[in-house]
């Protein structure tokens, strides 16, 4: 298994969205991340009765279907997830697993009739992505608020987190990444 992150763009996705997660996870984490080919939006997993996609569903699928030879996959969406027990969810992973997924539909500012702001759109992207591949190499989260592994419940907790782990989670994924 090779070391390197598969970013795997999932629908029709703005592909600047993807590159600019694919240099950010890079940089963040200090691993080669790749761009996957596009897999088809995942009509498989909607759920009329929620009008939303089943997050479980889409992670099982990434798994069959994507980066055989990577360390760690990222799914990138724009459909709605959720998880049975919760409304929705950003993003979900596998702990210490190799699958992850995002969601952008609820991380756009309009979709909490705020004015569109790129900055603020690629910032949560950011948080989440970066939140969801720390799950895989094995982190829970972190009670600071401000590191990027405390767990957002609201949109307002993806805003005020930083980019970035706090100086315990930086170390925990070294040491996790070291052993993968």
């Amino acid at each position: 298994m090779l070391k390197f992150i598969n970013i795997c763009p999932i629908g029709i996705l703005d592909w600047d969205i993807i590159e600019h997660i694919q240099g950010f996870i890079a940089r963040r984490c200090g691993i080669d991340c790749r761009i996957g080919d596009p897999v088809a939006r995942p009509e498989f997993a909607y759920v009329s009765s929620r009008d939303q996609f089943d997050s479980k569903a889409v992670l099982i699928h990434l798994l069959e279907t994507q980066g055989c030879s990577a360390l760690k996959i990222l799914g990138i969406t724009q459909v709605d997830l959720f998880v049975p027990i919760l409304k929705y969810v950003y993003g979900l992973a596998q702990i210490e697993g190799r699958c992850s997924i995002i969601s952008l539909y609820r991380l756009f500012p309009e979709y909490y009739d705020e004015p569109h702001d790129r900055d603020l759109f690629l910032s949560r992207i950011e948080k989440t992505a970066l939140h969801e591949i720390g799950h895989t190499v094995g982190i829970t989260h972190c009670r600071d608020r401000n590191c990027v592994m405390y767990s957002s419940v609201k949109i307002e907790d993806t805003d005020h987190k930083r980019p970035e782990f706090c100086q315990t989670c930086k170390e925990l994924f070294r040491w996790y990444l070291a052993k993968s």
